[in-house]
């Protein structure tokens, strides 16, 4: 699956790359939801820490939109994925710590100045056909250079992706109209590689894809042995990598910089989840995630393997002894994407989500509490009155209240 090149790259000339043109935005009705066409909302549910599967006290359906008949979601997922990727790579062990490149791949100068060197430049041309069901991107690393050295970059390996084509070396595929997806790849020696393609939600040119390396002891046990992480920037359509972006990449080495926070992560988080379910004789398909329902979750900081650029990514033990590989990047403060597999105890693909999450505050929890105590009767005391400082939820939640004793004031 891997092979080595000793190629190089020619810049056509020595003048200045161009910024790459904008992407041109997807039709209105692609941004109507992030996932899929149909939206729906759940009334408080709760979720387990350790599982991806939702429990619902009460669900209700409050509205669903039906797509536009010309609509194709794996269309806008083409769209939206395919191009020229630029930008750096790394390897993390499963504790997080980053990991040197090659000595022998390190230019003298670096060694004689005594600089380690934790990032490969990288290139990722990536195309899904958008008429049929085919998506192939070639993953290539270039051998590290002292300065900007535009006028030569030389290939170090490539590694090739097929989905589709009746040439798929995937298990599955899943994804989303968004241009975000997952992968489960097998690897050699009892190995199988998850990996999560993440779209920031707010700039669909700036995508991270983080690989979990993980070992199958007996079918029985699933563990992860190492990390991938490349951030990756859009930098103009595909051309199958026939030119690098060079000095005009908009990113820089990322290995080594602190990792993220655990407070940015954990705690309470409002999802939209989308969801897609495989079967045993589901080799190889391509799914996409639909069905969105609201929930909420509270993430602690005990299963997380914390990575730089505000990312990180767990892998949980849920219910009926499955294994769940997630991995999450907050692309801004309190607003994160993540992307979870769900595999069974006999390390069987069950299910693949995808979430858009917003951080719930301590004061918006405290105020929740307070309307439940309402509710409840727990707290009578403060059924008569309501201050104007309170949220809107508390607001919208007690004019839901049909009670001649409750009266708002505006203090």
């Amino acid at each position: 699956m891997l092979s080595s090149s000793g190629s190089s790259l020619l810049w056509r000339s020595r003048t200045h790359v161009p910024a790459p043109p904008p992407r041109s935005s997807p039709p209105l009705k692609a941004l109507s939801f992030p996932f899929s066409s149909s939206l729906w909302f759940i009334h408080r549910t709760t979720i387990s820490p350790l599982s991806c599967s939702a429990e619902s006290s009460s669900e209700i359906a409050l509205a669903q939109s039906q797509p536009a008949p010309d609509f194709n979601p794996w269309s806008e997922f083409a769209q939206n994925v395919s191009g020229e990727w630029d930008g750096f790579g790394a390897d993390f062990t499963c504790e997080g710590q980053p990991l040197e490149l090659p000595e022998s791949v390190v230019p003298e100068a670096f060694r004689e100045w005594e600089v380690k060197v934790f990032d490969w430049q990288t290139q990722c041309p990536t195309l899904a056909q958008p008429n049929s069901l085919s998506f192939l991107y070639k993953s290539i690393k270039l051998l590290p250079t002292v300065g900007c050295e535009a006028d030569a970059a030389t290939r170090y390996s490539i590694d090739q992706r097929i989905i589709g084509g009746g040439k798929s070396s995937a298990l599955a595929f899943s994804y989303s109209v968004t241009g975000s997806y997952v992968a489960v790849w097998p690897l050699r020696n009892n190995q199988l590689e998850v990996e999560h393609c993440l779209i920031n939600p707010k700039d669909k040119e700036s995508r991270v894809r983080i690989f979990q390396v993980v070992s199958l002891a007996e079918t029985t046990n699933m563990s992860l042995q190492s990390v991938k992480v490349f951030c990756e920037q859009w930098y103009g359509p595909f051309r199958d990598g026939d030119q690098l972006g060079g000095c005009a990449i908009r990113s820089s080495g990322f290995a080594a910089t602190p990792t993220t926070a655990a407070s940015v992560v954990t705690g309470s988080w409002r999802v939209l989840l989308a969801t897609t379910s495989f079967h045993a004789s589901d080799f190889g398909c391509i799914q996409q995630v639909t069905g969105e329902k609201v929930i909420e979750i509270v993430r602690e900081e005990n299963d997380l393997l914390l990575l730089p650029q505000e990312l990180w990514c767990s892998l949980q033990q849920g219910k009926d002894r499955e294994r769940v590989f997630s991995v999450g990047w907050v692309f801004e403060p309190g607003h994160a994407i993540t992307s979870s597999c769900v595999f069974s105890s006999d390390s069987k693909l069950k299910e693949v989500t995808m979430g858009r999450e917003t951080a719930l505050s301590d004061f918006v929890l405290e105020c929740r509490a307070f309307v439940d105590s309402i509710f409840t009767g727990k707290d009578p005391d403060h059924g008569n009155h309501i201050s104007a400082e309170l949220c809107s939820f508390c607001i919208s939640s007690f004019s839901s209240i049909k009670n001649d004793c409750f009266t708002y004031t505006d203090v």
